[in-house]
Formats: structure tokens, sequence, C-alpha cells
């Protein structure tokens, strides 16, 4: 994910202007931006089967899924951010001249051992904090398993899924994700183990 920080402070116009033309991408935090970590061919695999999952589903419907090349812009209450997940859902897209987007519904992102700390912790907090968020998934990239923060009406709660037979419904954008396609053609590392059952705690 984001490693070394170019020189700072950097606009959001000059960081921005920079992504158009740079060679590798970045992620903007409060005026600096830190160089993205290249994936791995199983990071890649599951991100593509989560966005191609979900944009079969989503014809006719107000919500569109974008790729890992789309940035989500995150500003209110907190420094200003621009991450780019590894799937998006948005409930009301920017307009197509626009370089990010502002009102996700659902924010997917494919776990790894040198991003997982910050998935699940400054991003996880970052992007919880958007009003319009009603869900943000992360997978793991090492066996079929996955963690929803889903929101409800007392705040955020954790869903865990694991095995391929798992399905995670997502009503907020009209859809549902079985494991078995968001990890279809992955080969993992080991062979899987026994998986917890679904369940769900609230934050």
């Amino acid at each position: 994910m984001s490693t070394a920080p170019q020189k700072l402070p950097l606009t959001a116009a000059e960081y921005l202007a920079g992504e158009l033309v740079a060679q590798q991408k970045h992620e903007y935090v409060d005026g600096t931006a830190y160089a993205m970590s290249g994936a791995s061919v199983r990071h890649n695999r599951i991100a593509t089967n989560v966005t191609g999952t979900l944009h079969a589903q989503l014809p006719g419907q107000p919500c569109q899924v974008f790729n890992s090349d789309m940035k989500i812009r995150i500003r209110p209450n907190q420094p200003l951010r621009f991450y780019y997940p590894d799937a998006s859902v948005v409930g009301r897209p920017n307009p197509d001249a626009d370089l990010f987007q502002d009102h996700p519904v659902l924010v997917v992102e494919v776990l790894s051992e040198s991003t997982r700390r910050f998935d699940e912790l400054e991003k996880h907090a970052a992007y919880l904090g958007m009003p319009s968020l009603q869900g943000y998934l992360l997978l793991e990239q090492d066996r079929p398993a996955a963690v929803l923060y889903r929101r409800g009406p007392d705040g955020f709660v954790r869903e865990d899924y694991a095995g391929p037979e798992a399905t995670i419904d997502l009503p907020e954008i009209g859809c549902q994700l079985h494991l078995a396609d968001a990890y279809a053609n992955v080969t993992f590392p080991t062979t899987p183990g026994e998986y917890p059952t679904t369940g769900e705690e609230s934050l």
C-alpha cells in the first residue's frame, strides 16, 4: 500500500495534477503524498473478481462500481485524504470529469501483511467517518474470509464471513457477494482449515 512519502506540503490540486502524469500511484493525507507499493497476482485477482461480480449485479441500478484506479476523497471533520481502494460502489457519482469520488456506499480492500495495519486502523477510521458509507469490506488474501463493517442504527457493526460457501448480503446496493465468486481462480499459499461461523460484533 502506501510507502515512502514525497516532499510536503502538497496542495490537493498539486497532488491531483501529479497523479495524472505519475508512473506510480500515490495516496494523499493532509499535504503528504505516499507512493503505493505493488500488489500480488492473488491480490489483483480477488479485487478484479469482486469488481466484476458487483458490476454484473448493478445494471439499471443507481449505484456504480469502480476499480482500484478511482480515488475516494475524504474530507468532512478530518484531514483531507485521497485513497485508492481496491474497489468501491458509489451511490451518487461525481461528474465524469472529476478524478475522485465523494460518496461511496461500499469500500473494498484486499488485505496483505504489508497493508493490514493501515487498512484496519487508519483507513478504517477515515472511511467509517464518511456520512455516505454503509459498508467497509476487508477481504483476506491467503484464505476465503472477509470482515464487513456495516452501518446500523447505533453505528457500525462487525460481521465475519469465512469459507467459500459464505455469502455476504449487501441490500444497501442491491447485491450479494459469494466468497466463492470473490476467490474464483485464486490459489492459496496453504490449504485452508476449518473456518469460524458467520457472526456479528458491535463496535
